[in-house]
């Protein structure tokens, strides 16, 4: 059985998907880009506020399935310039406890949906 979980709070999907799939106690949250709910636009001014955008967007339907952060146990993250990693990462780590951070990957891929510069998944566990 599985409960389709979106949030108001969270920028529309941009194809044919939801959100996130829970199934028993496991959350999968779809890839996640920079686009402002209130606004409607890409946040594309700098890799960090852009990543800062995605990480706040999958916070909402995090927040819309009753979880956390804390409660993510795998990421997925796909970037357009592997030379962002740092920048990505340092972003990325101000959202988790290092003792405590989920396992994940980051890749570089040919081209992102809207051409963005990253796109972050999650696998969360209630």
């Amino acid at each position: 059985m599985k409960t389709i979980i979106n949030s108001a709070d969270a920028p529309a999907p941009v194809g044919p998907y939801n959100h996130s799939v829970l199934a028993g106690d496991t959350l999968y949250v779809s890839g996640q880009i920079a686009i402002n709910q209130a606004t409607g636009q890409l946040v594309l001014d700098n890799i960090e506020d852009e990543t800062h955008q995605v990480m706040k967007n999958m916070g909402h339907i995090l927040n819309a399935a009753g979880m956390t952060f804390e409660n993510i146990v795998k990421c997925s993250i796909f970037v357009s310039d592997m030379e962002n990693y740092s920048r990505i990462n340092t972003v990325y780590a101000s959202y988790f406890n290092e003792a405590t951070a989920p396992a994940r990957e980051l890749v570089q891929v040919a081209n992102l949906p809207r051409y963005v510069n990253v796109e972050i998944s999650c696998i969360a566990v209630k």
